[in-house]
């Protein structure tokens, strides 16, 4: 028995200890009476009263884009068959420019957990990605182009409504994926609302809307933590992608060796995981993962995604959308946490309740 080929892996790039500035200290930010960040004091301005968004930043959450409503059922059958591919096409596996999925999601894990970096100045805030790609957001109250001409990363506009700042995107092309599977035209409109609550937290809530395609909007709000004492990692996807190679066969291939599991054991799964240190994809923040038994079914939610029903290979190994899930249980038969199987290797998952 294996387990599918995965869904949407990244192969992570591996950094020396002594990497150049990535434990230089912050200059100029408050710090609490152990040195460490003070992520809870007040805002930084700029010298016209503005709220400062420059800093080190990375997504703690992200969109979810389940409650699409498409208005064509042909939308719905692509989305499906991207499933069924494993995603293969997506452009995290193709190492090519991630356009509105930097916007709708937490940096999709291939920028290193989601961390950007923010340069504001009176006229023009940059968003610069470790993986070289960069946003321009204009402040000198410019319009957006009527008919742009697509690109991979859109053109936006900035303007200011007090201390939020209002970004308004469109010209994106139609070669990039609102999340791993979903489409969208180059008619898509973003607008993205920042507000910096305190020194260390941003809130951004982003609306999007393609009427070519979806008969509705849809809104969430997206969170980010300052990062400090450390810079950002150039990422260059197509010197070391090994993802596609391994992206073999389809999404329903492990359902021709799923296997019946008792329901007694199926239920005794459920339950609470939190994800333990080294995390997954140079992430700051560990992942969290639902366990439910459902109507004699067992299903995974991550935190910030859709429920998936997982396909048993045996009574511990259970397919995940292309990723192996694998339960462990203890001599006295209590499960104590679960391994999420990437290529990467495995990442730990302690059960919490």
């Amino acid at each position: 028995m294996k387990i599918a080929a995965v869904a949407i892996i990244l192969s992570v790039v591996s950094t020396s200890a002594a990497a150049q500035w990535l434990n230089h200290p912050t200059a100029g930010i408050p710090r609490t009476a152990d040195g460490k960040p003070n992520l809870t004091a007040p805002a930084p301005r700029t010298p016209d009263g503005k709220p400062d968004f420059s800093g080190l930043w990375r997504r703690t959450a992200r969109m979810v884009t389940a409650d699409l409503r498409p208005i064509q059922p042909s939308i719905n059958a692509l989305v499906e068959q991207r499933k069924e591919d494993l995603g293969k096409d997506n452009m995290t596996v193709l190492c090519l420019p991630l356009g509105p999925m930097y916007i709708a999601t937490r940096g999709a894990d291939r920028n290193l957990g989601g961390m950007t970096k923010v340069v504001q100045t009176p006229g023009l805030v940059l968003i610069l990605n470790p993986d070289l790609t960069y946003r321009q957001i204009f402040m000198d109250g410019r319009a957006l182009e009527p008919e742009p001409h697509p690109s991979w990363m859109g053109y936006s506009v900035g303007r200011w409504e007090g201390d939020t700042l209002v970004v308004e995107s469109n010209g994106f092309n139609d070669r990039t994926w609102l999340d791993n599977f979903h489409p969208h035209t180059e008619a898509m409109r973003i607008t993205e609302r920042y507000r910096r609550r305190d020194f260390g937290h941003l809130e951004i809530d982003v609306t999007l809307h393609d009427p070519a395609l979806y008969a509705n909007s849809w809104t969430a709000t997206v969170s980010a933590e300052l990062t400090a004492d450390t810079e950002l990692l150039e990422y260059v996807c197509n010197e070391n992608t090994k993802s596609r190679e391994h992206m073999v066969g389809k999404a329903s291939d492990s359902r021709q060796s799923e296997v019946t599991v008792d329901a007694g054991i199926l239920a005794k799964y459920a339950g609470t995981y939190l994800e333990q240190r080294p995390f997954w994809a140079g992430a700051t923040t560990p992942r969290a993962f639902e366990i439910t038994y459902v109507d004699g079914g067992l299903f995974a939610e991550e935190t910030g995604r859709v429920k998936v029903r997982l396909v048993a290979q045996s009574e511990t190994l259970f397919d995940n959308r292309g990723l192996g899930l694998e339960f462990v249980v203890d001599g006295a038969g209590v499960v104590t946490h679960f391994l999420d199987k990437h290529v990467s290797g495995d990442y730990r998952f302690e059960r919490v309740k």
